[in-house]
C-alpha cells in the first residue's frame, strides 16, 4: 500500500502567527517548515519516480500489445492468401472432377457389368454348350446369345481402353485437390498462430490499462505531496518575508536610538561648553564629552 501523508507532521502557520510571534519563534518556525518542506519534496520525487516508472511498463505493454496486433494482421493476411490460393484451387479440382464425371457419363461406365462379370459369363454358356445335349434351335440360340456377349465384351473392352485419358483427368483433379487441402492446413495453422497473437494482444492491453490506473493514481500522489511541499515552501517564503520586515524595524530603532543618542550627547555638551564659557570648572569627563562632540 502507497506511503499516506502524515497530516500530524505538517506544519501550520496563520496571519496571526506572523504578528505576534517573536522573531525567535519565527526563526524556529521557518526551521519546521523548511524541515517539512524538504521532506514533503523528497516523498513528492520518490512519487513521480514510481509514476514514471509505471508509465515506461505501460509503454511498454502497449509496445507489446502493438508488436502482437502487427503480427497478427500478418498472419491473417497470410491466411486470406492461402484461402484465395485454396478455393482457387478447390475451384480447379471440382472442374477436373466435374470432366471426368461427363467422360464416364458419355462412355456409359457407370453403367453395365464389368469384364470379369462378362468373362465369366460367356464361359458358363460355353461350357453349357459343349456340356449339355440340346436341339438344334436351342443350340443356335444359345450360339447366338455367346455371341452376343462376346461383343458386349469387346464393346466394353474398348470403352475401357478409352478410358486412359479420364484417369489421368482425375489423377490431375485428385492432385489439385491435395495441394487445396495443404493450403487449407495453412490457413487453419496461421489462423491458430494469428489468435494466439489476437489474444496476447488483448491481455497486453489489459495489463497496460491495469498498470497505468496505477500510474494515474501515483501521480495523484506526487500531486498530492508536491501541493503539500508548495504549502509548506510558501509559508516558508512568508516567514521569511516576516523576519526581513521584523530585521528592518530592528533596524531602524537602532538607529532611532542612537541619532537620539547622538542628539542627547550634542545637547549635553552644548550645555558643558556653556559652562565652560561662563568660566565654570570641567572636570575630566566634562572635558572628554567635550572633544567628542568636538566643541573641544
Amino acid at each position: 500500500m502507497a506511503e499516506t501523508i502524515d497530516d500530524s507532521k505538517n506544519v501550520e502557520l496563520t496571519e496571526e502567527d506572523l504578528e505576534t510571534k517573536s522573531k525567535g519563534q519565527l526563526i524556529k518556525r521557518a526551521g519546521q517548515l523548511r524541515d517539512r518542506r524538504n521532506e514533503l519534496n523528497q516523498m513528492a520525487s520518490e512519487r513521480a519516480s514510481k509514476r514514471d516508472e509505471l508509465n515506461a511498463k505501460t509503454r511498454e505493454k502497449v509496445d507489446e500489445a502493438q508488436e502482437h496486433r502487427e503480427k497478427r494482421d500478418e498472419l491473417n493476411e497470410q491466411v486470406q492468401e492461402h484461402k484465395q490460393k485454396r478455393n482457387e484451387l478447390n475451384a480447379k479440382a471440382n472442374e477436373l472432377f466435374s470432366k471426368v464425371d461427363d467422360a464416364k457419363s458419355d462412355l456409359d461406365l457407370d453403367d453395365g457389368k464389368s469384364l470379369e462379370q462378362l468373362k465369366e459369363e460367356i464361359e458358363q454358356l460355353e461350357f453349357r454348350q459343349q456340356t449339355e445335349v440340346l436341339s438344334a434351335e436351342d443350340e443356335r440360340e444359345l450360339i447366338e446369345k455367346i455371341e452376343r456377349k462376346r461383343d458386349q465384351y469387346q464393346e466394353r473392352k474398348q470403352k475401357l481402353d478409352e478410358t486412359d485419358g479420364i484417369d489421368g483427368l482425375k489423377e490431375e483433379a485428385q492432385e489439385v485437390r491435395a495441394e487445396a487441402s495443404k493450403h487449407h492446413q495453412k490457413v487453419t495453422e496461421l489462423a491458430d498462430k494469428a489468435q494466439e497473437h489476437h489474444n496476447q494482444m488483448i491481455e497486453a492491453y489489459r495489463e497496460a490499462d491495469d498498470i497505468r490506473d496505477d500510474a494515474d493514481a501515483a501521480h495523484e500522489r506526487f500531486v498530492e505531496a508536491q501541493e503539500a511541499a508548495d504549502r509548506h515552501h510558501e509559508d516558508f517564503v512568508r516567514v521569511q518575508k516576516r523576519l526581513r520586515e521584523l530585521d528592518k524595524a530592528e533596524e531602524r530603532e537602532r538607529k532611532d536610538e542612537r541619532a537620539q543618542k547622538r542628539a542627547e550627547a550634542k545637547k549635553e555638551a552644548e550645555e558643558i561648553y556653556q559652562k565652560f564659557k561662563e568660566g565654570e570648572t570641567l572636570d575630566t569627563e566634562d572635558l572628554m564629552k567635550l572633544q567628542k562632540s568636538g566643541l573641544l
